[in-house]
């Protein structure tokens, strides 16, 4: 893998890694509990955990449902937490060419109607903060409300902060050279890569599409821009912003309590308007 390739998979690589040395549940790999559902024409992984309300947790790029490590056991205290592996993620193989979060979103959306769940909460980090946005936007009956992580609209520099995007333009040039991509894995990983090179594209207007309470948040040393965040926030009608001070992009991680009490507590407790 390349130097620099995908800020966001390294950093949670390293943050699963540190996520499991404290949980005794191998998550993502826990078969006791684990269930593949037939999913608009692939197989998604998923592993319950708790009883009560619907959770419904979205992982970052290059990630699985591991990265929730630290989130799960929290929660499953009083949510059925619906972990999952996205498309072409973890366990969840696709070979197909294309990716979108769009498409991912109409996976969720399927996937909870599969497990006949009218809707739920839904928490996502990075990538799955973005696929919390977009299953509120194209399937809002889904959604009861959303905590989005570490999300961004644009895929430049307005979006990310300059620094991480520069070095994604050099793991561009790197992927072009080794173009034609031969083997299945290395096509996988290519096309995971692209999903944020090339997306998401969403305009701030059409976050007025989401209807649900929304809790969006950043750190203060996040790989998206703070005024970004703020702007994503000041775009949905009924939303909350919490820039989480001294923290990175894995606010779940390295603000764990605090992160976890919030988020839940923005679940329980009902809307007041600004």
């Amino acid at each position: 893998m390349f130097k620099n390739t995908t800020l966001i998979l390294l950093l949670s690589i390293a943050f699963i890694s540190a996520a499991f040395s404290q949980s005794k549940i191998n998550y993502g790999h826990n078969d006791s509990v684990g269930r593949f559902y037939d999913v608009r024409g692939i197989k998604m992984y998923t592993e319950v955990y708790g009883t009560g309300k619907p959770l419904l947790m979205i992982h970052g790029n290059g990630g699985s449902m591991g990265a929730f490590s630290n989130t799960i056991p929290y929660f499953a205290k009083k949510y059925q937490v619906i972990a999952v592996d996205s498309r072409a993620h973890g366990r969840t193989k696709d070979d197909r060419d294309s990716l979108s979060f769009e498409m991912m979103a109409d996976d969720f959306d399927a996937l909870l109607t599969a497990m006949h769940i009218d809707s739920a909460y839904v928490l996502g980090w990075s990538d799955g903060g973005i696929n919390a946005l977009v299953l509120a936007m194209r399937h809002p009956d889904k959604v009861i409300k959303l905590a989005s992580t570490g999300a961004n609209l644009v895929p430049d520099s307005t979006g990310l902060i300059p620094s991480y995007w520069k070095g994604e333009q050099k793991d561009y040039k790197e992927w072009q050279k080794k173009m034609p991509l031969k083997d299945a894995r290395t096509r996988n990983i290519y096309k995971v890569f692209m999903l944020d090179w090339l997306q998401p594209n969403i305009s701030f207007s059409a976050l007025k599409a989401i209807k649900c309470p929304s809790l969006i948040i950043g750190g203060d040393h996040d790989l998206i821009p703070v005024p970004h965040t703020v702007a994503i926030a000041q775009s949905i009608t009924r939303s909350y912003l919490w820039i989480v001070p001294n923290s990175g992009h894995g606010t779940l991680i390295e603000h764990r309590d605090e992160f976890n009490k919030i988020v839940d507590d923005f679940f329980e407790k009902p809307f007041r308007k600004r």
